[in-house]
Parts: C-alpha cells; sequence; structure tokens
C-alpha cells in the first residue's frame, strides 16, 4: 500500500469537484499538493498572474484545514520538474486533472511516459468541463463546427449522467516536501503594480465563487436573458474570473442551474457554459485556430497596420464613447461586460481593420477570466475567421449599440469622466455637440468611411 500521494495543482483551485485531490485523499494516508510555476506559460498573462497568486494563498489556508500541504516548485519546464525531483520520491503516486488545451494534454502523454518509465503509479483525472472534447461528435466520428447541434448533443449527453455527490476530502496526517526550488509566491505578483486596482473590485477564493454564484442563480438568472446585455446593470455573474483558475467548476455551475427554476434566463446563461464547452472542442479539433485563421481565405484579408489606432483603442481614446468605456473598464477591473466585448473586438477587426491576434494577444495579458479557447474562438468569431462566426457583413455600429444597451450613459459616463456632463443625446456621438470636450479625442475613424472599407476587404477575398 503506497501512504503518500501528491496532487499535480494546475487550474483547479477549489475542493468541490476535484477529482484528482478526492481520490488522493480517499485512497491515501498523506496527501501533498503541488504547484509547478512555470514563467514562461504566464508571459503575456499579466493579470492572471494576479489572480493565480490570489488563488494559490486561499486555497492553501483551505487545505491547511484538511491537513494537506500545498507548496509551490518554480521550474523552466513540467518535464523537467518531473525528472529533477518527482521520480526520486519513494512510495508515493501522482494525481493530476488535465486542463483541456492541446500543449496540456501532450504534456499529459509526456509525464506519463516517465513514471511508467520509472515504474510509477499515476492516474489523470476529468478536468473542469462537463464532457471530454471527445465525447460529443457528428454519427460519423467527425467534430461539430456549428454551435446549436454542438451544444444540443453536448448536453444531452452530459444530463445522461449521473450528478456526483459533493466530495467530502479528509486526511489523516499532514507531511511536507522540501525542495530547494521552492519560491515564495510574491514572486508571482506582476512588476507593475497597476493591478492593485483589482483588489477594490475581486475577492478570489472558492467561498467567493460560491456566494456569488447562489446570489446571482436567486436574484438575477430569471431576468438574466435581458439584464445581461445592459452593461450598466449587475445582470451578469462573473463566474468567468472563477472558472479560469478552477475556483469553481462548470458542472457545479450546470448542476446549480439545472435544480432551479427552469425560464428563458436559465437556457441563455446555460448556454454560455455550453460556449465555453464548444471553444475547447473546437482548439483541441482544430488547433490551427490558435495560431492562425480556421478559415484560410482570410489569410489574404488586407489587414491594416495602425500602432496609433491600435494604442488608441488598447487605451480606450478612439473617440467612441461605449469602445472607450470597455477598454478602460477591462485595464481598471481586469474584466469586460460581454456585450461590450463584442462591440470592443468588431471596432478593431472591423472599423479598424486591424488583425484579431493584436485584439487576443491584449485581451490574453489584461483579462482576469482569461482562457485560451474562449479567447481564440470569440475573437475569430467577431472577425469572421472562425467556426460557426458571425458573417462578414456583420459590423457592429457603436453609436447604435451604445443607443441601444447604455441608452442613458449610464455604463459611459462610470468609465469616461469626461462625458460626466454631455446630455444623453449626445452622449454616444459627443462630436455632434457644438462645445469641445476636454481631453476627449474626436473619433480616430469615421463609422460609414470605416465601414464600406472593411466590406471591400470582406468582398475581395469572397471572390
Amino acid at each position: 500500500m503506497i501512504d503518500h500521494a501528491i496532487v499535480w495543482l494546475r487550474e483547479d483551485f477549489r475542493l468541490t469537484k476535484n477529482r484528482a485531490l478526492f481520490y488522493a485523499a480517499k485512497n491515501h494516508k498523506y496527501v501533498s499538493v503541488i504547484y509547478l510555476y512555470k514563467k514562461n506559460s504566464f508571459e503575456d498573462r499579466e493579470a492572471q498572474k494576479w489572480l493565480l497568486f490570489n488563488s494559490i494563498k486561499s486555497f492553501s489556508k483551505q487545505l491547511d484545514k484538511l491537513r494537506i500541504s500545498l507548496e509551490t516548485l518554480a521550474c523552466n519546464s513540467y518535464l523537467e520538474a518531473f525528472e529533477k525531483y518527482f521520480i526520486k520520491i519513494k512510495n508515493c503516486s501522482f494525481y493530476w486533472n488535465k486542463v483541456y488545451e492541446p500543449n496540456y494534454l501532450k504534456f499529459d502523454l509526456d509525464i506519463a511516459q516517465i513514471l511508467q518509465k520509472n515504474e510509477i503509479s499515476y492516474k489523470i483525472f476529468k478536468g473542469n468541463i462537463l464532457n471530454e472534447p471527445q465525447e460529443v461528435k457528428k454519427e460519423d466520428g467527425s467534430p461539430l463546427k456549428v454551435f446549436t447541434p454542438f451544444w444540443k448533443r453536448a448536453e444531452k449527453i452530459y444530463l445522461d449522467k449521473e450528478y456526483s455527490a459533493p466530495d467530502k476530502i479528509k486526511v489523516k496526517e499532514k507531511k511536507k516536501i522540501l525542495f530547494k526550488d521552492q519560491f515564495n509566491i510574491e514572486g508571482i505578483l506582476p512588476k507593475k503594480t497597476w493591478y492593485k486596482k483589482f483588489e477594490n473590485y475581486w475577492l478570489i477564493s472558492e467561498e467567493e465563487a460560491k456566494k456569488r454564484l447562489k446570489k446571482f442563480i436567486d436574484g438575477n438568472l430569471e431576468n438574466y436573458g435581458k439584464s445581461r446585455d445592459i452593461p450598466s446593470e449587475l445582470g451578469t455573474s462573473k463566474m468567468s474570473v472563477y472558472l479560469s483558475a478552477g475556483l469553481i467548476s462548470a458542472e457545479e455551475i450546470f448542476e446549480r442551474c439545472q435544480n432551479t427554476k427552469k425560464g428563458q434566463g436559465y437556457r441563455k446563461y446555460i448556454n454560455e457554459i455550453g460556449w465555453r464547452e464548444f471553444s475547447y472542442s473546437l482548439i483541441n479539433n482544430f488547433p490551427i485556430m490558435i495560431k492562425k485563421n480556421l478559415r484560410k481565405e482570410f489569410d489574404n484579408f488586407p489587414w491594416a497596420q495602425n500602432e496609433s489606432h491600435l494604442k488608441a483603442w488598447k487605451k480606450g481614446l478612439t473617440g467612441y464613447p461605449i469602445v472607450d468605456a470597455g477598454m478602460r473598464e477591462l485595464y481598471e477591473i481586469g474584466w469586460m461586460h460581454n456585450r461590450v466585448r463584442m462591440i470592443t473586438a468588431s471596432f478593431l477587426v472591423k472599423h479598424l481593420r486591424i488583425h484579431w491576434m493584436e485584439g487576443e494577444k491584449y485581451f490574453r495579458n489584461t483579462l482576469l477570466d482569461y482562457n485560451l479557447a474562449n479567447n481564440i474562438c470569440g475573437w475569430q468569431w467577431v472577425a469572421g475567421t472562425g467556426a460557426d462566426a458571425a458573417p462578414y457583413f456583420r459590423i457592429f455600429n457603436p453609436i447604435l449599440q451604445g443607443e441601444k444597451f447604455d441608452p442613458k450613459g449610464t455604463y459611459v459616463k462610470k468609465w469616461i469622466p469626461e462625458l460626466k456632463n454631455v446630455p444623453d443625446k449626445f452622449i454616444h456621438k459627443p462630436w455632434e455637440l457644438n462645445q469641445k470636450i476636454s481631453n476627449y479625442p474626436a473619433p480616430i475613424v469615421d463609422h460609414n468611411e470605416a465601414r464600406e472599407k472593411a466590406l471591400m476587404g470582406f468582398q475581395k477575398i469572397k471572390k
């Protein structure tokens, strides 16, 4: 009988629905949890460093109450850590949950080979997803590229499974492993201190995630179908931040919603879980999407290279209030309302004709809820380059979008104080005022001209 289990922690900072941790605690006397910090894996994810730091801190406190130690180890690569340290630990088994990105799934196979070669027991468990990507296919075994049939099939597959009861994790004794490369988690935090603003908006823990979910289900779920599009209202759950670090599981969200009163709001909200599942399916069945357009005809699209326009977009200085408010919200709190994400993304790729990968890279760096699958597929959807993408002629009018979803400019005025005294009539087109607004720029492009140029570019590749 092997006494000691090591759980390799990645995106699983929770006790509920943490299959690897539950199995280890159930079958072993001692359990150690190890987080391997690979620096280059967070190279373009500055906001996520803050989320990771706080996730480790809160989860460590949870585990300590259960007599489980959480230790952090710096490494150049996961393979190096296993070969240098873990295979030398005697009388031990290894467990971990999957991360559904092609590179991570490859790591699983490579590390499994190392452990097998050294006759070390291990087990890999389902990660933070409803269904394994290979479970949801067409009848002929090919992947689905359209959301509605995918989600209809995926939902049925999951509902046919039995819901598991909440895991109760108990460990008999605490045991630490001391590695010479252990490091202080303070070293994870970004060098620039802009992230300190996040502390005004977010509490990071599994307890907080569950509390927010309950509050949303009890108070907002029923009206979610309407309120989710109004950026000035607290109509969304913000679960994406907690899902990103695995502070809560997609299964728990789905099951909690499934047990509530059904309605249009419920249906719309559950579909958001479906899009997350669909995105994971796409990047695993079509990994080319991570680096290139899924639709190859867009390789010939006449993208513009304009650093001043890109900089204005990042800083929220395009002259279009709803776009600028969204970009400033993102920088301030590491999150942006979903409706506004679509507007800001469409503005970049269609009004400015800047490649979607520039936007994807910036969101990767600034979003607390960054998720490779969602980010890639979301940007390709807006750009029209991906699967089940928005049609090329769908170009959001930032003026009309603002007037429709923020009619009184409540959201805009919150994030753009320069416009706080602008009348509602002009809040989404302040250039029509007779007076000049201090510190707020004129539009960097004309909407009608930009739209025509985008359509001309799309017509070229269509031919």
